[in-house]
């Protein structure tokens, strides 16, 4: 008898690989490889997470009515066009099982969020990797990649895991010129990190057309990765579809309150940024110091570069990090570079004096 067999396009495909959270002997490393929030949670999200717990034999509301609500009323959208997942991801995976299969195509920068490609070829379409200009996503090379295949753009805006971001007279110039039929989708996971004065996350745009589709996560700066809560703002016809294929109860019963108080405590989410801007510059300022290439960030991580030489590579700098006790994220795709998130104060400057240490010539 022949055993199950599962589609063949499967068979030959990479799982995605989360950032380490252990080294083998050290105890208590300092995880910088994930892009968690160092400053943390509101408050009043953790007092809400605490209250629900009495609650947790119950179902949680299946449409995300009270979530969508709030994050409706502080962005100033319509609640009808939001829907809620267990974190973007999972949002970003129903758009590429709903609208993508077999002889279609799907575009997406060759240095990337790296689910745009496994769930592309998890459903048999092909995916088209565009190199990156300047690190982010390059708007002609897309433009010239779209075929009559093309389903689905995606953009991470700003990058994961470059940092690098683009303006939004390329988003608009990108848009303009995608046929109709072919669905943008504009990750803007790391929208609440930005600080550059000619950003927009999108949402302008996806009320005025019928094509684009923009996502967020309360995984990065609202410092709730752990709960899973992600959220989209589309157009009715593709929220629709949506919703006919997520899961049912796809937003955990303490997540949904929790991330309501993060998203209404707008004051709380000001100081993060700002705490984050603070040390990612000086970041960036440190390495830039110590002759390394370190990618102007607009997230909560830093890309860095390091000499292809042996003694003081990306790969050596990483054994060295981690024999001393701090993660960073290694990329296969480059294997020149690191990517550090941003950490608790004292973690941002210990980095940088190891790296240091490292670079003047004392690798062991």
């Amino acid at each position: 008898m022949a055993a199950p067999k599962a589609h063949d396009w499967i068979a030959g495909m990479a799982a995605y690989v989360p950032g380490k959270a252990k080294v083998d002997g050290i105890a208590h490393p300092v995880k910088l490889s994930s892009n968690e929030c160092a400053y943390g949670p509101s408050p009043a999200a953790i007092e809400a997470f605490a209250q629900s717990a009495e609650q947790v034999l119950r179902y949680p509301e299946a449409d995300s009515a009270a979530l969508r609500a709030a994050i409706a009323g502080v962005h100033g959208l319509d609640g009808d066009r939001i829907i809620c997942g267990a974190g973007s991801d999972d949002i970003l995976t129903l758009l590429i099982h709903s609208y993508a299969g077999p002889g279609d195509e799907v575009i997406y920068s060759q240095v990337g969020f790296m689910v745009y490609p496994v769930q592309t070829k998890a459903v048999g379409a092909t995916g088209i990797a565009v190199p990156n200009k300047n690190w982010a996503a390059d708007v002609d090379g897309i433009l010239a990649a779209v075929t009559s295949d093309t389903k689905l753009v995606f953009i991470d805006n700003p990058n994961n895991p470059t940092g690098a971001y683009l303006p939004w007279r390329e988003i608009e110039r990108l848009y303009a010129g995608l046929p109709e039929n072919v669905i943008l989708v504009l990750d803007a996971a790391y929208a609440e990190c930005v600080t550059a004065a000619d950003y927009n996350a999108g949402a302008e745009l996806v009320e005025r057309a019928e094509n684009v589709i923009m996502t967020r996560t309360f995984s990065k700066m609202y410092a709730l990765a752990g709960l899973r809560v992600g959220w989209a703002y589309g157009p009715p016809a593709i929220i629709d579809v949506l919703n006919r294929v997520r899961m049912p109860f796809n937003v955990c019963l303490p997540g949904q309150p929790a991330a309501i108080a993060a998203v209404e405590d707008t004051e709380h989410l000001a100081r993060s940024v700002e705490f984050n801007q603070e040390w990612r510059d000086a970041l960036i300022a440190g390495l830039d110091a110590m002759g390394l290439d370190a990618v102007n960030s607009q997230t909560n991580f830093v890309l860095v570069g390091f000499p292809k030489d042996t003694a003081h590579s990306a790969k050596a700098a990483n054994e060295f990090l981690m024999r001393n006790g701090y993660i960073v994220r290694a990329l296969p795709s480059l294997p020149n570079h690191l990517r550090i998130s941003v950490g608790k104060a004292e973690q941002n400057q210990a980095i940088l004096s190891l790296i240091a240490e490292f670079m003047n010539g004392s690798p062991e």
